[in-house]
């Protein structure tokens, strides 16, 4: 079994093979290059056959030997992906043993470059380089210098370790970027999910402030039919029309946000996919709460309303309707002051004020969720949210949102 501090970063398949049972399982591809590395050692070795046989020193039960050392050291290359560090260290001794067995040790050298660290390499490498001198000592060649057959043993060492080493870095390297590529697109179609939540997260937080408005006009109405049945019929049937367009209206909203949601994405800018109010839509807000019977005064110090940049005058708008519909909801028949102020460079401000109900239940109960939606809207553009009851025994909205100049 492989030690843990052998193993590469890599995946089963890349360096090694992929594994099955403890076993290499070898690929098309793994099937090829084993078959060639065979025919490569197999046929190094019978291109010296003639020259061993010829040697003087070879005698003919060593002659046998390195027979059998040879095609032994040929077949161990079939198991080279699973013990490539073993047959490496097995052939060293190999060399000085049979010489029919060179094809067959450069192959395995350059096995354990691709599949092990380089201490690996530099130890075995390192071996084989050191057999030199005692190959010499037992074949010895007078028709080669010394020097010259160290030389050249070293060299092939070096660069079947380091051609090794190269294909081992290359392998790396494809697998390097391909987890990056993997990683890329994952990180990607995280980003679009992220984009995909926080996009149905405002449309729902718009559709809250629309449809809370709409329903807390229903209830006011249906309130006023409710305590006066004896109303003139002119009054019902006012009341009545204005609870079926409340209706109506809300139900075309409800239907628009629904589309919206069961869509796999958004605008490509990021904005709710529905017509969106400006600040010069506020005065019909407002206007459509006093015909409701709420009492509203209005304020603003704007000249042109047409010059708040659209996104300003959105979150502006829908923060004075949370407000205008937790007075109805929370301080029915009180008066609410609505007041709009600010310019560029010094930002924009909206406040809401109503006086506190004197004890009894709301009718229409809060959860809270629209002021924490208002004051992440505010946060979201840099902006700041204050509300809660005053000193003087009213309950104050007050939003600030930055306006550059």
């Amino acid at each position: 079994m492989r030690r843990p501090e052998y193993q590469t970063l890599l995946p089963a398949g890349l360096l090694d093979g992929p594994r099955h049972g403890g076993r290499v399982r070898r690929s098309t591809r793994d099937w090829l290059v084993d078959i060639l590395c065979f025919l490569f050692a197999v046929g190094a070795g019978l291109a010296i056959a003639q020259d061993v046989a010829n040697s003087p020193t070879m005698t003919g039960g060593r002659l046998l030997v390195e027979q059998i050392v040879g095609g032994l050291a040929c077949v161990a290359l079939w198991f080279r992906r699973r013990w490539p560090a073993a047959l490496g260290l097995v052939s060293v001794p190999v060399t000085l043993v049979s010489d029919l067995a060179a094809g067959a040790v450069m192959v395995l050298v350059f096995t354990v470059a691709v599949h092990r660290p380089f201490r690996w390499v530099l130890v075995i490498g390192g071996l084989h380089i050191v057999t030199v001198v005692p190959y010499l000592v037992l074949r010895p060649d007078p028709a080669t210098p010394i020097w010259m057959t160290v030389l050249i043993g070293t060299l092939i060492i070096a660069v079947v370790s380091v051609w090794g080493m190269l294909v081992r870095a290359r392998r790396e390297l494809v697998h390097s970027l391909r987890e990056r590529t993997v990683r890329a697109e994952s990180e990607a179609a995280l980003r679009v999910e992220r984009a995909r939540q926080l996009e149905r997260q405002r449309i729902a937080r718009e559709m809250h402030d629309v449809l809370a408005h709409r329903i807390s006009l229903l209830s006011l109405h249906a309130g006023a039919l409710e305590f006066r049945p004896d109303a003139p019929s002119e009054e019902i049937a006012r009341a009545a029309g204005a609870i079926r367009t409340s209706a109506h209206q809300a139900l075309q909203d409800l239907r628009e946000v629904i589309g919206v949601l069961r869509g796999p994405y958004g605008q490509p800018d990021g904005t709710p996919e529905r017509p969106q109010p400006k600040l010069a839509d506020l005065p019909a807000l407002i206007e459509e709460s006093r015909e409701a019977g709420a009492e509203v005064t209005f304020d603003i110090t704007l000249e042109d309303l047409g010059s708040v940049p659209e996104g300003l005058g959105r979150n502006i708008y829908r923060i004075a309707q949370e407000g205008l519909t937790n007075a109805r909801k929370h301080a029915q028949g009180r008066q609410v002051r609505v007041t709009v102020a600010g310019s560029p460079g010094t930002g924009l401000a909206v406040e809401i004020r109503n006086h506190l109900p004197s004890g009894g239940v709301t009718e229409i109960p809060g959860t809270g969720t629209g002021l924490i939606g208002l004051k992440e809207r505010a946060d979201l553009v840099g902006g700041s949210l204050e509300h809660g009851p005053t000193l003087g025994g009213e309950f104050r909205l007050r939003a600030w949102l930055p306006w550059s100049a």
